[in-house]
């Protein structure tokens, strides 16, 4: 990858250059991989005229334009393939297979919107419920809500990126996406793909910038929606900022699992060391937590730590490679913080525990209490804590002692027990006899409590982002 030319941006349906650009570094080598340009104040009036003109082209496009517009999306990501992992491992620091599973949904993403721009719903009311209104007739339908900012992290360069992109665009809204200062290389290469559909070329602007100029966006009049995936301090921090728009925030999380003593404790242990420890752990439903049942306790910890380490760990772009950097020193510097603060507070380190560079080995730690910050915190970091429990009620007790609530996992063969979780726990999903790390891209996917407001998923997004209008017809 070539770092001669800053690589311009997406602004108006052209690709925009400036005067100030911004280095993109490998989290593994730390070499430069490109520099990017980066938008100008001047820009952000720009970007506004341009949605300003875009707006009622786009909601006016034919639903079968809109469709076929996002299954090309998905066919030239597909074309790409390759190119897009390539450069999304080298940006975000992701083991390669870990980078072709997320274009592979990115791919996916793009072709269940195609589809969903096909049946945003609508519905015929009987408006003779009441007498006097027999000769009324009703119809409902739902329209674009108009622009909306997008704020995507550096975790998934393409498929958090295509959850805020593809329902906007199906549902007829431009969007302007401001992606992660760290990985913004994977979506100005969406950009290229987008410049090939048949939509109006600025219905889609990629505009890497500073804060200070993304907080000017989130609070102008123009854009009718705020869509932020992120920490949990900025994302409250630009709600209280957005004042009358609608904002969807996916934050943080802290991931728990509860496993029963019937459960196949090979199948947990399993799961859950691939639920931690993908992607070293830079996933905001990656799972931290674990609580077993005390008969089994022992005989699962053992299992876990033994799967730990046989994990690989080092160069993200080797077919081997589960365990790859943190996305910089100070993420990594300060999960090993974290980790020494744990054990200084009376919390036994199991395996792991060190750092060499961005590399933090997988650690698994034992004894710990619920307000260390390996608990009670988003750690973003390949480190999982493991707790017995005595009773079910217990262990429910401990999951949602959290200030988050995003998703939670379950393993036994008891379906009492799963639908008297799926009752009692705090979160947005609860998923059984599976880690909650899994997210299908067709679900509604979202957190209570500080994990965030609204739901994800393709339709369920195009739900957020369109607003239904009444037509009263009198008939004579």
């Amino acid at each position: 990858m070539t770092t001669d030319s800053p690589k311009p941006f997406l602004l108006g349906g052209k690709w925009i250059t400036s005067s100030t650009y911004e280095p993109i570094l490998d989290p593994y080598s730390g070499t430069i991989l490109a520099r990017v340009c980066q938008a100008d104040p001047h820009h952000i009036q720009e970007t506004i005229e341009s949605i300003h003109r875009v707006t009622p082209q786009i909601a006016a496009t034919p639903t079968h334009v809109r469709a076929t517009a996002l299954a090309k999306i998905a066919q030239g990501i597909q074309a790409r393939r390759e190119e897009f992992s390539r450069t999304l491992s080298q940006e975000a620091g992701k083991p390669i297979t870990d980078a072709r599973r997320e274009i592979d949904r990115g791919i996916h993403t793009f072709h269940i919107a195609s589809e969903e721009a096909k049946r945003i719903p609508g519905e015929v009311l009987a408006m003779d419920l009441s007498p006097g209104t027999e000769s009324y007739s009703g119809m409902v339908k739902r329209f674009p809500i108009g622009p909306v900012l997008g704020i995507t992290p550096f975790n998934f360069p393409l498929n958090l990126v295509a959850h805020k992109v593809a329902p906007c665009l199906a549902a007829g809204n431009p969007i302007v996406l401001k992606p992660a200062p760290q990985t913004p290389l994977t979506a100005l290469l969406l950009g290229e793909v987008f410049l090939t559909t048949d939509l109006p070329p600025e219905a889609l602007t990629i505009l890497p910038c500073s804060n200070a100029l993304a907080e000017q966006l989130v609070v102008h009049d123009v854009f009718q929606a705020l869509s932020f995936t992120g920490s949990v301090s900025v994302g409250w921090m630009l709600k209280a900022k957005a004042r009358r728009k609608r904002v969807l925030l996916e934050l943080g999380g802290n991931a728990g699992v509860i496993v029963e003593p019937d459960a196949d404790l090979n199948l947990a242990a399993t799961r859950c060391v691939a639920g931690g420890f993908g992607y070293s752990g830079q996933t905001c439903i990656s799972v931290q937590r674990v609580f077993v049942h005390e008969s089994r306790y022992q005989t699962f910890l053992e299992n876990f730590v033994n799967k730990v380490e046989t994990l690989h760990s080092g160069d993200p772009s080797q077919e081997h490679t589960v365990i790859g950097p943190l996305i910089n020193d100070q993420a990594a510097i300060r999960v090993e913080h974290w980790i020494q603060e744990a054990i200084n507070n009376g919390a036994t380190l199991q395996t792991g525990g060190t750092r060499q560079g961005r590399l933090v080995a997988p650690t698994v730690l034992t004894e710990v209490h619920p307000k260390m910050k390996v608990c009670c915190e988003e750690i973003f970091g390949p480190v999982v804590t493991v707790t017995p429990y005595r009773e079910f009620d217990e262990a429910l007790d401990l999951l949602n002692q959290s200030e988050f609530g995003l998703q939670a996992g379950i393993f036994t063969k008891n379906i009492d027990l799963i639908f008297k979780a799926y009752s009692k726990l705090e979160v947005g999903a609860v998923l059984a006899n599976e880690i909650p790390t899994f997210r299908a891209d067709h679900m509604p996917y979202g957190g209570i409590k500080q994990s965030g407001l609204g739901r994800e998923g393709v339709k369920y997004m195009i739900q957020e982002l369109t607003e239904p209008k009444m037509l009263i017809v009198k008939t004579p």
